[in-house]
């Protein structure tokens, strides 16, 4: 296999932010070319993303992660529930680095995909803290100052809203990645939740939509 001139990466992760929206700095685009290169290299060991997304990894995942940041853009403090390959939590940690105080922190109960975002996070040199616990167990216990927590491809809206439930009560604002079937998703979470909250269309699916909720109170049984 030709080996990629990291240059290339490193424009490519420009090229991302620009998609999204975000400005990527010359040590952001390193950072995140490093974590480009550590997901192609376990991803077929760990399964971390779907084998075909790969050729266009810098649009799929890597813009399509930046573009949380133009929904909460002076965040510090995330939680990205079922991180996964680190969609969208690493790419946020990256982007993030050289902010005060800032933190992501990465909840993935599997353990595989646990170790592949300790070592990602080590490699990229990014303030990230991974939590290898199911997401119910984590929030319960959950004590840590927060402004943003964000999800996706994880679970259907009003699942999602009652697995953030402990984090929105402290007024964090929550960031979710939607696809085509967002509409009847909000729908559904709106016969349990009192939402504010606004839909912003994704820079990277047409049919996507990033929904950013202000305020989530579930309704009296």
């Amino acid at each position: 296999m030709m080996a990629l001139d990291p240059s290339s990466e490193e424009r490519a992760a420009v090229e991302a932010g620009r998609l999204a929206g975000v400005d990527v700095s010359r040590e952001t685009a390193r950072r995140l070319a490093v974590y480009v290169s550590l997901l192609r290299q376990w991803n077929p060991t760990k399964n971390l993303v779907a084998p075909s997304t790969l050729d266009d990894v810098w649009r799929r995942h890597v813009a399509d992660s930046l573009q949380v940041l133009a929904a909460a853009p002076s965040a510090t403090r995330w939680a990205d529930l079922g991180s996964g390959a680190g969609l969208p939590g690493l790419v946020i940690a990256a982007a993030i680095a050289d902010r005060p105080g800032a933190i992501v922190h990465c909840i993935e109960s599997r353990q595989g995909k646990a170790a592949f975002l300790r070592e990602a996070a080590r490699r990229m040199g990014v303030p990230a803290r991974v939590h290898a616990d199911r997401i119910e167990s984590v929030t319960k216990r959950w004590t840590e100052p927060l402004d943003a927590v964000t999800a996706r491809a994880l679970a259907p809206l009003a699942d999602l809203l009652s697995l953030a439930a402990p984090l929105l009560k402290t007024g964090v604002t929550a960031i979710f990645l939607k696809g085509q079937d967002v509409g009847s998703e909000l729908t559904l979470a709106s016969k349990y939740w009192s939402l504010d909250l606004e839909q912003r269309p994704s820079a990277t699916d047409p049919q996507g939509r990033v929904v950013v909720i202000h305020r989530a109170l579930p309704h009296a049984p």
